[in-house]
């Protein structure tokens, strides 16, 4: 499998990009919103096998103090492949010298994510646009 990696966005196919969250399964996401977040994030990653989209991820940094690796997906065809961690090191490669690299993780894949360093963090929070899905999901609690 001879893979293509790229972080320009000239040619991304965002609708493309939309049905690789679907498949990933990482729910339903906005081609005209994935162009903005994609486009508002200093660092990311595309890979594409023969033409198409594989695996994707994305990092929020200011240059300094924090980076925020979000959105890494990988297609169902893909996955097991070690795709995934190739993205995540990437992303950390790229958000060397920032004081904090924070990583969103879905329930579940925390040991994944403790391979790179991450540890969980006990003091963060956060306000969901739908707070009781959120609560559902297993991403945010009470206390």
């Amino acid at each position: 499998m001879t893979l293509e990696w790229t972080d320009s966005l000239s040619s991304i196919d965002w609708s493309e990009l939309s049905a690789l969250y679907r498949a990933a399964p990482l729910g339903e996401k906005n081609p005209a919103d994935l162009e903005t977040a994609f486009s508002s994030s200093r660092f990311r990653c595309f890979v594409y096998d023969s033409d198409n989209l594989v695996g994707v991820g994305r990092a929020l940094a200011d240059g300094i103090d924090c980076s925020y690796i979000c959105d890494v997906a990988v297609l169902p065809s893909h996955q097991g492949t070690g795709l995934g961690k190739e993205i995540i090191a990437n992303l950390v490669r790229l958000s060397a010298g920032h004081k904090k690299i924070i990583l969103y993780a879905v329930p579940g894949k925390e040991a994944f994510y403790r391979k790179f360093g991450f540890k969980r963090m006990t003091t963060a929070m956060a306000i969901f646009e739908d707070q009781a899905l959120a609560m559902e999901r297993g991403l945010i609690n009470e206390t």
